[in-house]
């Protein structure tokens, strides 16, 4: 690698040894900028933090080299790809291995987290893409159409399309919610690294090893426009987070594009090498390059870039000032990513994948789970980024101080060096978690608790009632002690309302018993519904959760009304239910219901046919209903956020 060259605009920041054998693959966390992963060929997978030397954790379960890895965007799961063809998925803050996923035939050349934070995309060397669901560790869906290895994977900022470029020279991309390939991007001459979805526009760039940048319009699926003439084959591509430019990382030097005409705002000449990865933080762009065990990373003042502007002739000169262009009149923007549905003409049918796809791991994987671990190197280190004392800071702190430029870099005046420099050792700031004076009461009447709007499953005490309030009353020494009789009178005194409430809600649930008894449980389910009582519905369905194979077509149409009401409840256990019920119903109805709505109409009279139909159509007005609610929830934090994102998700087809 050659020797860096201090600038104003550009300069190295660290080199680190990273492994204690060949590096053969890293990346960085795009929230913070200042973390930093790495995958060896001594099969483990170290984390680091940008600007300090040791390493935070080592993680170790892999038993061949580390081809690929991955952080997701809140930095708390990392994935890496092993040369087996097996994946494994770690939880950071708890220093520990969540899955192992096994299924590909060869080498893990690439991963990406779905944005939602449950899906992991690989592509290997097999030529095969798949889609795990990390929680269960199953194969949601394979996809076929590349003929040599996938190089990049990247999920689109709505986290329904998923792009990927191969050593076949094309990019092609995919309908998550329909399962198919909607398009594919021919024109690169040579095996294709990148691809990156504009944060903002219906747009994905490409660069390959045929030194070319091709920008492509998905919306019309056809070229924008074609930059040639790069240095280098393209090794990395990051789009500005307000996406007015693209930089392309090459070798040595860092290109600043635009579109719609192609032109090149800036270049910025950098010494790193073949570059493997770039962030932005702070108005400053992170770039990390590897070679044999050893890793560096720089850093480029994106203040000092011209990002906008008409066609940069020669590459930025330190000694001379930017000049400033004036701005070019930007094209029309396309339409962001938000719209209901993507591009597929009809709904199509997700095939269900082989057993030996969806199948667990292995008593073998098992075993590799229970010898994976995580070496914290460095405690003081892990506490400060992975394990802080407030659980609402992140890790590393996203409102970080940009990294200074070296003591060369402050003689651009004497009123500049005479000011000292800042530290080089990055301080994580400690949030200000000081509550705020509360306001003097009105009056001098206590205001009553109020009630929380969701009253969460489980809890430390009762809502609204004291645990003391069930107790015997505490009696004088000289009384006798109390009967059985008196304590019970006692506990019950007060608590009338509640006994009423649950010797009716007994009641009710013998009466459904009964009926399953003498029917079927269509008839217990409605006759459940007919009670009018939610609670009734939701022990009913607690139990029909637990067998898959006793749900039908027609048990939907009764259910479907009643998890919109759970849905809206304010008790956490009802949402619970109701999302777990929709859910079965999701996986194993919706695909029947498209494919029989999409179907052509019968030739003569087929009564169970017409039946079906009507109990479809019934399904699918419901569904539609309901689908709304899900993608109004679906911003929510927490495990109701996760569980109605993985709805929303699911439902996509019916938009």
């Amino acid at each position: 690698m050659a020797t860096p060259v201090v600038t104003k605009t550009a300069w190295k920041l660290q080199e680190i040894v990273a492994h204690a054998s060949n590096v053969s693959s890293l990346v960085l966390g795009k929230a913070s900028g200042r973390l930093l992963a790495t995958g060896g060929d001594d099969c483990r997978v170290n984390l680091w933090s940008i600007n300090k030397p040791n390493c935070i954790m080592s993680l170790t379960g892999h038993t061949s080299p580390v081809e690929s890895v991955r952080l997701n965007t809140p930095e708390e799961l990392i994935v890496a790809g092993s040369q087996s063809g097996s994946i494994r998925v770690w939880d950071l803050e708890a220093a520990k291995i969540l899955r192992t996923l096994m299924g590909h035939k060869a080498n893990i050349c690439s991963l990406d987290f779905h944005p939602y934070g449950e899906f992991v995309a690989s592509g290997s060397q097999d030529t095969n893409i798949k889609l795990w669901d990390i929680r269960r560790k199953g194969c949601v869906f394979r996809y076929r159409g590349h003929s040599q290895a996938v190089r990049c994977l990247r999920f689109s900022p709505d986290g329904k399309w998923l792009a990927s470029a191969a050593d076949d020279h094309t990019v092609k991309l995919w309908d998550l919610t329909a399962g198919k390939m909607m398009s594919e991007f021919p024109g690169h001459t040579g095996p294709v690294n990148v691809v990156e979805f504009h944060p903002n526009e219906y747009l994905l760039a490409s660069g390959g090893s045929d030194r070319t940048i091709r920008f492509w319009d998905l919306e019309k699926f056809q070229v924008v426009s074609c930059i040639e003439g790069e240095p280098g084959p393209v090794r990395s591509v990051l789009f500005n987070p307000d996406g007015c430019c693209l930089y392309s990382g090459c070798q040595d030097s860092l290109r600043v594009y635009g579109w719609e005409p192609e032109r090149c705002f800036d270049v910025v000449l950098v010494s790193w090498g073949k570059v493997a990865d770039l962030a932005v933080c702070n108005d400053q762009l992170i770039g990390v390059a590897f070679s044999q065990s050893n890793v560096s990373s720089y850093v480029v003042d994106l203040t000092r870039v011209t990002r906008t502007g008409t066609v940069a002739q020669d590459p930025v000169q330190d000694s001379q000032p930017l000049a400033q262009q004036p701005a070019h009149p930007s094209a029309p923007l396309r339409r962001i990513y938000e719209r209901p549905s993507t591009a597929c003409s009809k709904p199509q049918r997700v095939k269900q994948n082989s057993e030996s796809e969806r199948r667990s791991p292995s008593s073998e994987d098992d075993r590799d789970e229970r010898e994976s671990r995580a070496e914290i190197q460095n405690a003081e280190e892990y506490n400060e980024i992975f394990q802080p004392k407030n659980s609402i800071s992140r890790t590393p702190p996203r409102r970080s101080e940009p990294f200074p430029a070296p003591p060369e870099d402050d003689m651009v005046s004497a009123k500049e060096a005479a000011q000292p420099s800042p530290a080089m050792d990055l301080q994580f700031p400690v949030p200000n978690l000081e509550v705020p004076p509360w306001p003097p009461a009105v009056t001098s009447t206590p205001a009553p608790k109020a009630e929380p709007a969701i009253i969460p499953a489980t809890r430390n005490e009762p809502i609204g009632l004291k645990a003391s309030d069930f107790l015997p009353a505490v009696k004088i020494p000289q009384q006798a002690e109390l009967v059985d009789e008196d304590a019970m009178s006692q506990i019950r005194k007060g608590h009338d309302t509640m006994c009423v409430v649950l010797t009716s809600r007994h009641k009710n649930l013998d009466t459904v018993r009964a009926v399953w008894t003498m029917g079927d449980i269509k008839t217990s389910v409605d006759s459940a519904v007919a009670i009018n009582d939610l609670s009734v519905v939701v022990d009913l369905l607690n139990i029909v959760n637990q067998k898959a194979s006793l749900w039908k077509l027609d048990l939907c149409t009764t259910v479907l009304p009643q998890i919109e009401r759970l849905l809206q409840s304010k008790y956490e256990s009802y949402v619970q239910t109701g999302c777990t019920s929709l859910k079965l119903i999701l996986q194993r109805f919706l695909p029947l219901i498209t494919d029989i709505l999409a179907a052509p109409p019968s030739v003569g009279v087929d009564i169970s046919r017409e039946e079906r139909l009507h109990k479809c159509q019934l399904c699918y007005k419901q569904l539609k209903s309901i689908s709304g609610l899900v993608k109004s929830k679906s911003g929510l934090s927490g495990r109701h956020g996760s569980a109605f994102r993985e709805l929303h998700l699911l439902m996509a087809s019916l938009d």
